[in-house]
C-alpha cells in the first residue's frame, strides 16, 4: 500500500512540473520578440564583429583573412596602449571616488538635514545633463583664460596654476572631475534609497551598545547595502567602458594623444580611418576585458551562493 502511495504521490509531483513549465504562458509567449531581437542584434553582432576582426576589412566588410594580424598592429600601436593605460586610471579613480562620494552625500541626507529635497535636487540635477553638455561646461570652467584659473589669479593669488586639458599629464584627471560631477548624483540617489530600507531598529541597536556612527556604517549598514553596492558598481563600469563623448567634448583626445580612450580609438578607426578590420579587433579587445571582469564576479555572486 505505501508503494502505491509513493507512486501516487510522485506521479502527483510530476504531474506539476509542467504546470509550473507553463504557467503565465502569455508572459513567456509576449517575452519573445525581446529574445529573438537580443539573440539576432546583440549576440549576432558581436559574433559578426569577432569574425571581421581577423579579415582585412577597410572601407566595406569583406571575409580576407588576415589571422591575427590586426590585433598584432592593433597592440604595437602606441594610440591604443595610451588609450588603455587612460581608460585604467580613470576607472580606478571613477569607481572609488563615484562610490565615496555618492556614499557620503547619502549618508548626510539620511540625517534628515533641512531642505533635503533642495540639496538632493542640486545634486542630482547634473545627471540630467548629456556628457557632451557636460564636457563642453566643464572645458569652459577648466579654460586658464576665463576659467577656475582666472577667477583665482583675479583674487590676487596671482601663482596660482591649474590648467589640467591643456596638460597631458594630468589631461586625465581634468576629464575625471567632470565625469565625477556628473555621476556622484544618481549613485546618492541610490545610496539614499538602500540607507532608507534599513530598520531604524538598527539604529537604536547600535546606540544602545555604544557603537559609534561611523563604525556603524562601516561595521553593519554598508554590509547590508551589499546588493546596492553592486548595483551602483554596475552603473559605474558600464560609464567607464563606454567613454566617448565627454573626451570628444571636453579635449577630443587631446594634448596630442594623452587622452585618447578605447572607444574613440574605435570610432576612429572605423568611421575616419576606414579601416574596419582594426576597429573591429580594437572592440573585440574592449569586449573581452569586460568578459574578464564579468565571469568572475558572475562566479562569486551565483556559483559561490550556489555552493554555499
Amino acid at each position: 500500500m505505501a508503494v502505491v502511495e509513493d507512486g501516487t504521490l510522485n506521479s502527483a509531483k510530476g504531474a506539476k512540473r509542467p504546470i509550473r513549465l507553463f504557467r503565465n504562458p502569455m508572459a513567456k509567449i509576449a517575452s519573445i520578440p525581446m529574445i529573438l531581437t537580443a539573440m539576432v542584434v546583440f549576440v549576432g553582432g558581436t559574433v559578426w564583429t569577432i569574425v571581421h576582426s581577423f579579415t582585412g576589412s577597410r572601407l566595406l566588410p569583406k571575409l580576407n583573412w588576415v589571422g591575427f594580424d590586426q590585433y598584432e598592429r592593433l597592440w604595437d600601436t602606441p594610440r591604443w596602449l595610451i588609450s588603455i593605460s587612460n581608460l585604467a586610471l580613470y576607472g580606478i579613480c571613477s569607481l572609488i571616488l563615484t562610490l565615496t562620494i555618492g556614499f557620503i552625500l547619502a549618508a548626510l541626507l539620511d540625517r534628515k538635514i533641512r531642505f533635503e529635497s533642495a540639496f538632493r535636487t542640486i545634486f542630482l540635477y547634473p545627471f540630467a545633463l548629456s556628457f557632451v553638455v557636460t564636457g563642453l561646461a566643464w572645458q569652459w570652467i577648466l579654460n586658464p583664460d576665463f576659467g577656475l584659473q582666472s577667477l583665482v589669479q583675479g583674487w590676487g593669488w596671482e601663482s596660482f596654476q591649474f590648467d589640467p586639458l591643456n596638460n597631458p599629464d594630468i589631461v586625465m584627471f581634468g576629464l575625471l572631475i567632470a565625469g565625477i560631477w556628473q555621476g556622484s548624483g544618481l549613485i546618492m540617489c541610490i545610496m539614499l534609497a538602500g540607507l532608507r530600507g534599513i530598520d531604524e531598529d538598527i539604529w537604536k541597536a547600535a546606540r544602545v551598545d555604544g557603537i559609534g556612527t561611523v563604525k556603524t556604517y562601516v561595521r553593519i549598514i554598508i554590509p547590508m547595502m551589499r546588493p546596492v553596492f553592486i548595483t551602483s558598481l554596475v552603473l559605474i563600469a558600464s560609464g567607464i567602458i563606454k567613454l566617448y563623448d565627454l573626451v570628444v567634448a571636453q579635449t577630443n583626445g587631446g594634448p596630442g594623444i594623452s587622452s585618447e580612450v578605447p572607444a574613440k580609438y574605435v570610432i576612429n578607426y572605423m568611421f575616419q580611418a576606414q579601416n574596419l578590420g582594426q576597429g573591429f579587433a580594437a572592440s573585440t579587445m574592449m569586449l573581452c576585458s569586460v568578459i574578464i571582469i564579468l565571469i568572475p564576479w558572475a562566479y562569486l555572486e551565483f556559483g559561490g551562493r550556489k555552493n554555499a
